[in-house]
C-alpha cells in the first residue's frame, strides 16, 4: 500500500499534530539527527567547525520558529496535541522559550576553543592521560564534535518535558534529556578519570531515580486507568477508595523529578557530577536540566497534586527545608568552586520549592522568572570558571583552576572577569538591583500567599547564610594577595560573548523586570 503526501498529512492531522506549535521542538530534534549524520560524512578535520556552526544555527532557527507558534493559538486557552500526549499552553510555550535561551547561552562556551585551539572536551576520552595514544590524538587535532548534537538532543528533551501531559511521554523526555548528558559528563579534557567517575555516578543514580519514577507511574496508572495527567486529575474526586495508591504514586513520581533538580535527600550526585563534568556541560546541566525538571514538576503539581495538596504538604515542606539546609551548610565548607556552586544550586532548589503551594498567586510566572535569572547567572559563572586556568612553567594555560584559594587576587589581575563573577554571585545571593533579588522576592511572595510563611522565614535565614560563601569568594578575588600559577585562557572570544550576555541580562532583569514579569504572570498559565 502506497502512502501519498496528502495521506501522511491527514494521518498527522487525525493525531492532533500541529506543525506550527511543534516547530521549535521539531527544529531542535531534526537538527540533532542531522548533526549525527554530519559526524558520518564530514571529514574529521572540518567536523568541529561544521558542527559548531550547525548547532548555533539550529537553536537560532528554533527561536525564530516561535513567531508563528505564538500567533497560532490563544495562550490562555491552550491546545492538546497527539491525542492528548502533549499540551501547548502559555506555560509550555514560555518554558520552551526559556530552554532555548538557556541552551543557546550554554552552547557558546561549549563551542569555544581556547589557547592552542582546544575545547573543553577530550579528543579521545578512552585515551589514558599522558599516554602515547593521547599524544597521537592531540597531534592529529581530533575533537569530540558529537557532543554538540548530543546537546541538541538533550535540549529537545528539555523542551518536551514541560509539555508532557502523558506519564509515558514525560518518561521518554526524561531519558532524552539524561542519556546524552551521561556521555557528555565523561568527556572532560583534563582530570579525565574524575570526569568518568562523575559520569558513572550520574548514570547509576539517574537509573535509580528513573526506577522510582516508573514505579510511581505504574501506581498512578493502576489508580486511574490512564497515563494522561488530565485524566488522572479527573479521576481523583471519584476514586476515593485507594488514597494510598494515589499518594504513593505521586510521591514516587516526585522523587524522580526531585532527583533531577538536586533536592535533598536526592542530591548526592550533584556535587560530584558538577565537579567532574566538563565545565560548559556543568553550566548546561545546572541551568537547563534544573529548569526543565522544575517546569515538569510544576505541571504535575498544578494538574494532579494540587487536588490533595494538604496531604502532600508535609512531604514537600520537609524536602524544601532539608534541601535548603544541605545546600546552605555544606556549601560553607567547600574549597572547590564547582562544588560550592553545586551546593548553591541545591539551596536554590529549596528556594524555588517554596512557590509550590496551592494558594500562591502567579506562582507559574514566579518560577519561570526565577529559573531564567538563575539560569543566566549560572551559565555566566561556569563560563568564567572555564576560563580560569593553571599556568605551567612556560606560562601556558592548561587545566582549569577550581581551588578557591587559587582565585586569590583575581580581581587585581583580571578586574572585568572578576567583576562579572561578583555580579553573578550577588545575583545568587539575592542582592537588590540584580535579577536574583527579583526572582527570590517573587518565589518568597508566592510562598507567603500560599500560607507557607514559616517556610519563607527558613528560606530568608538560609539565603542570608549562603551569602557568606558568595562574599567569601569575592573577598578572595579582590582583597587577598595575587596567587601564583593562575591565568586566563587566551583566545576565548565566544565565551566572553556568553559572559557579557549573561551579565547584561542579570542587570537588566534586576533593574527593569516589569515587562517580562507582566508577560509571564498574565500568560504563563497551566491548562489542567
Amino acid at each position: 500500500m502506497s502512502l501519498t503526501n496528502a495521506t501522511v498529512i491527514n494521518n498527522f492531522s487525525e493525531l492532533g499534530f500541529n506543525w506550527a506549535l511543534m516547530a521549535p521542538v521539531l527544529v531542535v530534534l531534526f537538527g540533532a539527527i542531522i548533526g549525527i549524520l554530519l559526524e558520518a560524512f564530514v571529514p574529521a578535520k572540518q567536523r568541529w567547525s561544521v558542527q559548531c556552526t550547525w548547532s548555533i544555527a539550529v537553536v537560532a532557527v528554533a527561536l525564530l520558529a516561535f513567531a508563528p507558534s505564538f500567533g497560532a493559538f490563544d495562550l490562555q486557552s491552550g491546545q492538546r496535541l497527539v491525542r492528548g500526549e502533549l499540551i501547548v499552553d502559555g506555560f509550555s510555550m514560555f518554558s520552551q522559550l526559556l530552554m532555548l535561551i538557556v541552551g543557546l547561552l550554554a552552547l557558546l562556551p561549549m563551542i569555544d576553543r581556547t589557547g592552542n585551539r582546544v575545547s573543553a572536551f577530550a579528543g579521545q576520552p578512552s585515551d589514558i592521560p599522558g599516554s602515547f595514544q593521547e599524544e597521537q590524538t592531540e597531534r592529529r587535532g581530533y575533537q569530540r564534535s558529537e557532543v554538540l548534537p548530543l546537546s541538541l538532543f538533550s535540549l529537545g528533551g528539555m523542551m518536551i518535558f514541560p509539555m508532557a501531559n502523558s506519564m509515558l511521554t514525560l518518561f521518554v523526555a526524561l531519558e532524552i534529556i539524561s542519556l546524552p548528558l551521561y556521555a557528555m559528563s565523561a568527556m572532560a579534557r583534563y582530570r579525565r578519570l574524575l570526569s568518568q567517575e562523575a559520569a558513572l555516578k550520574y548514570f547509576v543514580l539517574g537509573a535509580f531515580a528513573s526506577g522510582f519514577m516508573l514505579m510511581g507511574m505504574s501506581f498512578l496508572y493502576g489508580y486511574s486507568g490512564s497515563l494522561l495527567l488530565d485524566q488522572l486529575a479527573l479521576a481523583i474526586p471519584y476514586r476515593v477508595a485507594s488514597p494510598a495508591l494515589l499518594m504513593t504514586g505521586a510521591a514516587l513520581m516526585m522523587v524522580g523529578l526531585l532527583f533531577k533538580i538536586g533536592a535533598a535527600p536526592f542530591h548526592a550526585w550533584t556535587p560530584d557530577v558538577y565537579q567532574g563534568a566538563p565545565t560548559p556541560v556543568t553550566g548546561f546541566m545546572a541551568a537547563g536540566v534544573k529548569a526543565a525538571a522544575f517546569l515538569a514538576m510544576l505541571r504535575f503539581f498544578s494538574t494532579v497534586v494540587v487536588q490533595f495538596e494538604a496531604n502532600f504538604k508535609p512531604f514537600l515542606w520537609t524536602v524544601a527545608i532539608l534541601t535548603m539546609a544541605v545546600g546552605t551548610f555544606f556549601g560553607l565548607v567547600q574549597d572547590n568552586i564547582k562544588r560550592m556552586l553545586a551546593y548553591s544550586s541545591i539551596a536554590h532548589a529549596g528556594f524555588i520549592l517554596i512557590a509550590f503551594t496551592k494558594g500562591a498567586l502567579n506562582a507559574n510566572g514566579a518560577v519561570l522568572f526565577y529559573l531564567l535569572t538563575y539560569g543566566v547567572a549560572t551559565i555566566g559563572a561556569f563560563a568564567i570558571i572555564y576560563l580560569v586556568r593553571v599556568s605551567n612553567e612556560d606560562g601556558v594555560a592548561t587545566a582549569e583552576q577550581h581551588s578557591m584559594s587559587a582565585w586569590a587576587g583575581f580581581g587585581k589581575t583580571h578586574p572585568v572577569l572578576a567583576g562579572c563573577m561578583m555580579l553573578f554571585l550577588l545575583s545568587f545571593a539575592g542582592i537588590p538591583l540584580t535579577a536574583g533579588f527579583v526572582g527570590k522576592f517573587l518565589a518568597f511572595s508566592a510562598g507567603v500567599q500560599g500560607g507557607a510563611t514559616a517556610l519563607v522565614i527558613c528560606a530568608v535565614i538560609a539565603s542570608a547564610i549562603t551569602a557568606f560563601y558568595y562574599f567569601r569568594l569575592g573577598k578572595i578575588m579582590f582583597l587577598d594577595p595575587v596567587a601564583e600559577n593562575t591565568t586566563v585562557a587566551p583566545h576565548a572570544e565566544i565565551t566572553y560573548v556568553a559572559i557579557g550576555i549573561c551579565a547584561l541580562l542579570t542587570v537588566l532583569l534586576g533593574i527593569l523586570p516589569g515587562s517580562v514579569l507582566d508577560i509571564l504572570q498574565n500568560t504563563a498559565i497551566v491548562i489542567p
